[in-house]
């Protein structure tokens, strides 16, 4: 074996170490495995053409430069427009080491790639506050009710919800066996044939918008489905507290996943850098045109909402069922979350878990998002942006009375008050969760996760489970490092 390595030319040799290494990589185990063996293989290129370039500095592009960096590969960069990292996750600070989240924050059972992941980082968590009786406000009445054992408002529709989604496989829901008699529906549609009263139907759409970002009459009843299946066919696993995603927070918020993954990767993460345009992403090396510069690669994965791509200029233009997808997808769904901060939560002496429902107002819900050692009472919510003032003291105010009716008068001694309107904030989010309409997964959807050219697709909505989520966003920038580090050792073994 020494005398033939030592006959074989320099590239042949790379090229025998290659094809070695992915015979003896198990490529089901996952990157730390394959990645591995594949990045040790390839050398740093000296013209500066990188290996791998992420588009992107959310959960889904950190992880994945992420694996890249611990397979051993050091020949890529992270392109983030914005000027921080975190995407779709972001802390407001409250002082003394306190904040709150503005963007995704809760985790739950089952969400298995970002407890590890959060493991990796020292990142501790802490379990959700739920325990008391919510508050419902419809019209001038007020009524409360305890949900906190995690019992659905109506087992009846749940269970036949959670039997449907049996059918429809999360990964690709557009392969069902019905997927075309399904995805004609919305999920509204599907409840107003369900003989639901008022206030289960008002409890189906808030807990269903919340997770969606959209109404159930816009919402596609396949793409919900697909949803179910991926929390183990469980609708309350998927919109619960008790056992379900909202169970349990991150001790310094969500967005510290992504900042202690940024601080490991130094220098390799360009913020304020956004791609305006690909050239080349069918040709052996693709050229990035940033606001920083020019910057060449072989490999792209592009952690990026499908709409975002619409912002970046693709010579040659990429394949009708990607472009049509993109062009397309819906991107109306940004959200908005505001903070109260007071000066203890004092709704828990009264036994109510901070929860708070407006049929008819500008807050949608309200959470109790204080610190694990209540040191601070802090009340979340999400709001209908267009009937609530942009003006913050007039916003502060509104809430603050609402939450007032509901919780007791000392909502009103607001002690800060934080906004944050994901529409609004920065050209770069356009929406939080992915509001899916009825027929179009059906159409578009088997153009979202192949890669085109030499271009990787990553970000939540590519997942395979837990679309939407932080969970799917961390299990799509694992795949993606994969799918660049075979593309790169399969390149390298044809050359």
């Amino acid at each position: 074996m020494d005398q033939e390595n030592t006959e074989l030319s320099g590239p042949a040799r790379q090229r025998r170490r290659l094809v070695q290494a992915l015979a003896s990589a198990t490529l089901l185990g996952g990157t730390a495995l394959c990645g591995r063996a594949l990045a040790q293989a390839l050398p740093t290129d000296p013209e500066h053409v990188l290996d791998v370039v992420i588009i992107g500095a959310g959960l889904a592009g950190l992880t994945a430069a992420r694996d890249l960096q611990r397979a051993g590969c050091t020949s890529f960069a992270v392109l983030e427009a914005r000027d921080r990292v975190g995407g779709r996750t972001y802390n407001h600070p409250l002082g003394n080491g306190l904040i709150s989240e503005a963007g995704g924050e809760w985790i739950g059972p089952g969400q298995t790639a970002i407890f590890d992941l959060a493991r990796e980082l020292d990142v501790a968590t802490f379990p959700t506050y739920y325990q008391g009786r919510n508050v419902y406000l419809v019209g001038d009445a007020r009524y409360e009710e305890d949900l906190s054992n995690g019992q659905s408002a109506n087992h009846a529709i749940t269970e036949k919800l959670n039997q449907m989604a049996q059918r429809v496989p999360s990964k690709e829901p557009w392969t069902a066996a019905d997927a075309a008699e399904i995805d004609k529906l919305s999920v509204g549609e599907w409840l107003a044939g369900q003989g639901l009263d008022n206030a289960s139907r008002l409890s189906f759409d808030t807990s269903i918008g919340l997770t969606t970002g959209t109404p159930p009459s816009s919402l596609a009843l396949l793409h919900y489905l697909s949803l179910i299946n991926s929390a183990d066919c469980s609708m309350e696993k998927l919109e619960g507290f008790k056992g379900g995603a909202q169970e349990t927070r991150f001790v310094g918020g969500s967005q510290v996943l992504c900042t202690r993954m940024a601080q490991a990767l130094g220098d390799r993460v360009k913020l304020a850098s956004p791609v305006r345009k690909i050239v080349g992403w069918d040709q052996d090396v693709v050229e990035l045109h940033t606001d920083q510069g020019l910057i060449r690669t072989r490999q792209v994965i592009a952690a990026l909402h499908p709409a975002l791509c619409n912002q970046i200029v693709f010579d040659p233009p990429l394949p009708e069922g990607r472009a049509q997808l993109q062009r397309l997808w819906p991107s109306l769904a940004p959200m908005r979350k505001t903070v109260h901060v007071y000066e203890r939560p004092f709704w828990r002496d009264k036994g109510l878990n901070g929860q708070v429902i407006q049929a008819d107002g500008p807050l949608i819900l309200s959470c109790d998002n204080s610190p694990a050692d209540a040191s601070v009472g802090i009340l979340m919510g999400f709001v209908r942006s267009a009937q609530l003032s942009h003006d913050p003291a007039r916003a502060e105010r509104t809430l603050a009375e609402i939450y007032a009716r509901a919780l007791g008068k000392q909502a009103l001694e607001v002690k800060q008050f934080h906004d944050h309107d994901w529409a609004k904030v920065d050209p770069w989010t356009l929406t939080c969760v992915g509001a899916i309409p009825p027929g179009f997964l059906t159409r578009w959807g088997r153009y979202l996760k192949p890669a085109v050219g030499r271009l990787i697709w990553s970000g939540t909505e590519t997942s395979d489970l837990w679309t939407s989520s932080m969970d799917g966003a961390v299990r799509s920038g694992h795949r993606a490092a994969l799918e660049a580090l075979q593309a790169l050792a399969s390149t390298r073994r044809q050359a």
